[in-house]
């Protein structure tokens, strides 16, 4: 693997707290440290250069807003989960990887090219009218709320106000 640029005591500092954000939300981190420590290592990285923690294994724009969907951890962790066992990067795993029954392995991109990403503009939910607040969704966990504006930190993943999406 590539040297690592981060600081080992950031890498360590960070690998403790998502190591127990995970565990605590039901997900798990790849029991490959060696692996995971070098992906960390990643996000720190790229937390320094575009100030967010944008997946390691995908191509950065550098536009915050442009790169929300691959902010760690991704609009795709879930899905991937459920039909690869592990995440795009398999910085997450799913339980079968952690009782060693499967181990992970490379998966197809599920992230539309720009061109789509920047077509879409949302959630559409028709027949839903005469709610007098709008409802967000977080992207990362599903969270539903129905509040002015979203939450500045979602309650259940700690994902920020950015990540959640107008639902209704």
């Amino acid at each position: 693997m590539n040297e690592m640029k981060a600081n080992a005591a950031d890498v360590d500092s960070l690998h403790e707290r998502l190591l127990g954000e995970a565990e605590a939300s039901g997900y798990h981190l790849n029991p490959d440290e060696e692996s995971t420590k070098w992906l960390i290592g990643s996000l720190v990285e790229n937390e320094r250069r575009y100030g967010y923690r944008a997946c390691p294994c995908r191509l950065v724009s550098g536009n915050k807003q442009d790169d929300l969907d691959i902010i760690c951890p991704c609009d795709y962790r879930d899905a991937d989960l459920t039909e690869y066992d592990a995440c795009y990067c398999a910085l997450y795993v799913s339980a079968v990887v952690i009782e060693g029954e499967k181990e992970p392995h490379s998966i197809p991109e599920r992230r539309p090219p720009p061109e789509e990403r920047k077509s879409k503009t949302g959630a559409s939910r028709e027949g839903l009218s005469g709610l007098s607040l709008p409802v967000w969704r977080c992207k990362v966990c599903g969270y539903l709320c129905a509040r002015e504006k979203p939450p500045a930190v979602c309650p259940i993943c700690k994902a920020k106000a950015e990540r959640f999406e107008r639902f209704l």
